[in-house]
């Protein structure tokens, strides 16, 4: 896990959304609970999802990894989307009864239910995306995302003439929160009174109440909007759109083309890779739950900026990007430091 990261300058460094993870991080000389089924029955992983596959983000990055589960591991898959927050529970359970050997609740709010389940099924891994808690056969993973925040932080700072931002967000949960204080942090770096404004839109799904917030942010003076709100994200890129020299920017997964006029850059996650990573220490008995954490320096957070663009922001904004994203990848840079006045 601890493989050194390439000093980079420019703007290439940034247009690298992943890189391949260090198995360290999954991998241990301790074997998983025994399986009672014979090797016949085949590896089999399930994932849970809050959202829909289609939300061009976080969702989809999952299914992503699902899907790369399957062709590279032989893996028989399968999924359920759109899970309302009382059947967590009862999705989880069905699966480990089921024996499936992998079950990824992708979500912060898998965590309690996963936690509270595993007990009884000794036999089956669950991993939460997100989380921040482990037992002996639940293990969580959070993405460093305010690594890349801060940096897209920082430039809406550098670009700003109105010295506003806004975040919108899904729901107000703990796992949002470094993501968004990173983002307020980059930008305060830059001008220490800028102003970010935060909504929540209650929800992962409604686009049309996202898309009023953010006109409401515009209509406070924000030029640049930062949000992590899965399928609603999509109102956040429609907002921006209709409006001259407003941006917004992706989170998760590389969005710059869900609406390329509208997003400047993304705040890119390397969820796939992290999942077949797992997985595969799962299949092989070398998986050690724990609340691990992975960003930069593993290569699995990145900012990526959109290429249609890329001409606006110039060599010396560019280089500055740069220079803040390495820092950042070689421990030299604290993203968080004191929690941010949101």
């Amino acid at each position: 896990m601890n493989r050194p990261p390439r000093a980079t300058s420019g703007l290439p460094r940034l247009a690298l959304a992943a890189f391949a993870l260090t198995p360290a991080l999954f991998l241990a000389a301790c074997d998983r609970p025994g399986d009672s089924r014979a090797p016949e029955d085949g590896f089999r992983v399930a994932l849970l999802l809050t959202g829909p596959i289609s939300d061009d983000g976080w969702n989809a990055s999952a299914h992503d990894g699902l899907l790369r589960i399957e062709r590279e591991l032989g893996a028989s898959v399968a999924k359920v989307e759109s899970l309302e927050k009382s059947r967590f529970e009862e999705n989880l359970r069905q699966f480990a009864a089921d024996g499936y050997d992998l079950v990824f609740g992708h979500a912060y709010e898998f965590q309690d239910a996963a936690l509270r389940i595993a007990p009884d099924f000794r036999n089956t891994t669950f991993v939460v995306i997100a989380g921040n808690t482990s037992a002996p056969n639940v293990g969580a993973v959070h993405f460093r995302l305010e690594e890349a925040s801060y940096v897209l932080g920082a430039l809406a700072a550098k670009l700003s003439d109105t010295r506003v931002a806004g975040m919108i967000g899904g729901e107000e949960i703990p796992s949002l929160v470094p993501g968004f204080d990173g983002f307020v942090n980059g930008a305060r770096s830059v001008e220490p009174e800028f102003e970010v404004i935060t909504k929540y839109v209650g929800n992962w799904h409604d686009v049309a109440l996202a898309r009023e917030h953010a006109e409401a942010l515009i209509e406070q003076g924000a030029r640049f909007l930062f949000q992590n709100a899965d399928k609603a994200g999509l109102g956040v890129f429609q907002a921006a759109a209709g409006h001259e020299g407003v941006f917004a920017f992706g989170s998760n997964r590389d969005q710059n083309s869900v609406l390329p006029e509208a997003v400047l850059a993304s705040a890119v996650l390397d969820v796939p890779e992290a999942y077949v990573q797992i997985a595969r220490a799962v299949k092989e008995g070398t998986y050690r739950p724990s609340a691990a954490t992975m960003g930069s320096r593993e290569g699995v957070v990145s900012v990526v900026i959109n290429p249609v663009h890329a001409a606006r922001l110039g060599p010396e904004i560019a280089a500055f990007l740069a220079g803040l994203e390495n820092r950042i990848a070689h421990g030299e840079l604290e993203v968080l430091g004191p929690p941010a006045d949101r």
